[in-house]
């Protein structure tokens, strides 16, 4: 399958592996490069050492290109992309931040630079200072997904940008995919889809959860890690999100930015004073960031499910089994091609050659539909970013009925 995301990065498929901190690491990346995907690597968790070491594993490991990954509000971040500009890594992804400078040294040696976006605005300004593509990322994702979903998402963007577009949230299987390639998306980053992957770091405990979760089963909320932010459904997520950052949750945040700070080689000290000088706001926002941080890599590394919480999409109810990396993308992109050209022949007026038996088993056995669980989070006194549309209409239909 050729889009424009295949032809910029030299790619067979157009499936990305996002940088999920503990979850790409260099072998997954390697994994999903190998079998014609694009693998990016998460440097979150890493210093520049690291990062340098990291990129010289995938390196060893496949002759396929690859990208790696900078979240700019991190600290250590800015010193991991330069790393990876040193490195001549082949696509360079940042978010949360301005990249206009990755952007220039990146050209310099023929690098491809993907800024990961939720909004128009954002979206224009990286492809005004030059970025290749961009990942938007829609409402369903894991984590940091913007306020429209994919559906309206993609299409928006489609009709104003000029550049490529790699969408993330919603997509599974080739359904999705040949849903995000009609919605105008030149590719799919699948990353709920392949953390659930035999290849993959995520704990057993944590795939095997994926698996029994439904579509209704992830919380999105802004108590989390100070962002909006989709995680897993479960007791640990709810406990976290309801203290939000309460007196006990800034005082655990500093024993954890500790850890942090051993974690990237930085001296606590200047890491605290900097912390500091950046203003309340900023302060507050990392000290979410090092309580959630310790949760996720709780879930990632140690299946904790008492006390980790996943970031995870509202694809996890379409995954159904734990393939290969390899045998799911063949998989995605066949079934996808099969959508496609189904699809033509409904258009022509030709019936279409795929059995309707095929096509289900393909799809994978649905899940058994769970009641939607409360996923309200709101802090005491402020409103937060939740959905409770349900009551809103039964109210509007209330006054209808009166007038």
């Amino acid at each position: 399958m050729k889009t424009r995301i295949t032809e910029l990065f030299g790619i067979q498929h157009p499936i990305i592996l996002p940088g999920m901190s503990w979850i790409s690491t260099p072998k997954m990346v390697a994994a999903v490069s190998s079998a014609g995907g694009l693998g990016i690597l998460a440097t979150g968790p890493l210093d520049a050492e690291q990062t340098r070491a990291a990129i010289r594993e995938i390196r060893s490991l496949t002759d396929k290109p690859f990208g790696v990954n900078a979240s700019l509000l991190f600290p250590g971040a800015a010193e991991n992309a330069k790393v990876a500009l040193e490195e001549k890594v082949p696509v360079i992804n940042f978010s949360l931040g301005k990249g206009d400078w990755i952007v220039k040294a990146a050209h310099a040696y023929g690098g491809k630079v993907v800024a990961t976006v939720v909004n128009y605005r954002h979206a224009k300004r990286a492809q005004d200072y030059g970025c290749d593509a961009v990942q938007v990322t829609g409402h369903e994702a894991a984590a940091h997904g913007g306020d429209a979903t994919t559906f309206c998402l993609v299409p928006s963007l489609a009709s104003k940008l000029n550049i490529p577009i790699i969408v993330a949230g919603g997509v599974a299987d080739g359904r999705g995919l040949a849903g995000a390639i009609a919605l105008g998306a030149d590719a799919a980053a699948m990353g709920t889809r392949l953390m659930s992957t035999k290849e993959s770091p995520l704990h057993d405990n944590f795939k095997k959860l994926s698996v029994e979760k439904d579509i209704y089963d992830t919380v999105y909320s802004t108590r989390f890690d100070g962002l909006g932010c989709r995680v897993l459904n479960t007791s640990a997520a709810r406990d976290a999100i309801r203290q939000g950052l309460n007196l006990r949750k800034m005082l655990e945040a500093l024993p954890n930015s500790m850890e942090i700070s051993k974690q990237l080689h930085l001296p606590y000290i200047k890491l605290f004073i900097g912390v500091l000088l950046s203003g309340w706001k900023n302060a507050r926002q990392l000290a979410f960031m090092a309580n959630a941080f310790k949760s996720i890599r709780a879930a990632t590394e140690d299946g904790d499910v008492s006390r980790g919480v996943l970031t995870v999409g509202q694809a996890t109810g379409l995954i159904h089994d734990i393939p290969t990396v390899a045998e799911l993308i063949d998989r995605t992109v066949t079934d996808a091609e099969t959508i496609m050209k189904d699809l033509t022949r409904m258009v022509d007026g030709r019936k279409s050659l795929t059995p309707k038996k095929e096509v289900k088993k393909a799809a994978g056995r649905p899940k058994k539909t769970a009641k939607p669980a409360d996923q309200t989070a709101t802090a005491p006194k402020k409103k937060d970013v939740t959905q409770k549309e349900k009551p809103s209409r039964k109210r509007g239909r209330k006054k209808v009925e009166k007038s």
